[in-house]
């Protein structure tokens, strides 16, 4: 219910409220919508569900409805991870319960043509307190002036404290569950490639959807924790562009 209600005070702004004061100088405009993902039920599982998707996209400097701005720019990045319980699966019996995590960070990006390459760091808060991100790159389609596509690859990384969170087994989780204990270090955790579509519904409004399918890598893909090491998901939503003049 409450993310019906943020998706209803998102899209009953007036189109004319979304250029806060842009009058010539620089607008930073951003892609902000709700959606939802069908998605692993936690790092490692088998088992997939279905969760709300907060989309915060396309974040840059450049006129309201354009492509993203070439040349190098910064933005913030945010992300979060469900929680895992121990009764979500019989395989996690015995492991300690991680509550949700949300993430917070800067995204840089380097825009060249249709190709946009980026990365991005996040410190943890909650569920866990380790550095996350991504680098990878994307190449841009335009179909025609509604329908926009693009394919991509990224990798995903974590030190310690993050992989050792959804990854590793203590040793009294040894104990109580019958895993090998398992203490992966920080590195890269997966490899993934992505395909998404954007159709404009007008200047300022697009319905959104992504198609991920990621492997897990490295001593994430062979923590006693993961059921699957690939891990596709989907995600659909509806995005509205803001931008803030100044």
């Amino acid at each position: 219910m409450k993310y019906a209600l943020a998706l209803a005070v998102l899209f009953a702004v007036p189109a004319h409220a979304q250029d806060f004061g842009a009058t010539g100088g620089r607008t930073f405009s951003v892609d902000l919508g709700v959606g939802a993902a069908l998605r692993p039920t936690y790092p490692g599982a088998e088992d997939a569900e279905v969760a709300p998707w907060i989309i915060w996209r396309d974040a840059g400097f450049g006129p309201v409805g354009t492509a993203p701005a070439q040349g190098f720019s910064i933005a913030p990045s945010f992300g979060t991870v469900g929680k895992r319980e121990s009764s979500d699966d019989a395989a996690l019996t015995g492991l300690d319960d991680i509550d949700r995590a949300y993430e917070l960070g800067l995204r840089v990006s380097y825009g060249a043509g249709p190709v946009t390459a980026y990365g991005s760091v996040r410190r943890g808060f909650e569920g866990h307190e380790g550095i996350t991100g991504e680098v990878g790159a994307k190449y841009r389609t335009e179909l025609s002036d509604r329908v926009t596509l693009w394919s991509g690859a990224e990798v995903v990384y974590g030190n310690d404290d993050f992989n050792n969170t959804y990854f590793g087994v203590t040793p009294a989780e040894s104990v109580t569950s019958g895993l090998p204990a398992s203490a992966p270090g920080g590195g890269l955790n997966e490899a993934a490639i992505t395909f998404e579509a954007r159709y404009a519904i007008n200047d300022t409004t697009a319905v959104l959807g992504e198609v991920r399918y990621g492997k897990l890598i490295g001593d994430a893909g062979d923590s006693p924790v993961v059921q699957e090491e690939y891990q596709p998901s989907l995600r659909l939503g509806v995005t509205r562009r803001f931008s803030f003049g100044f």
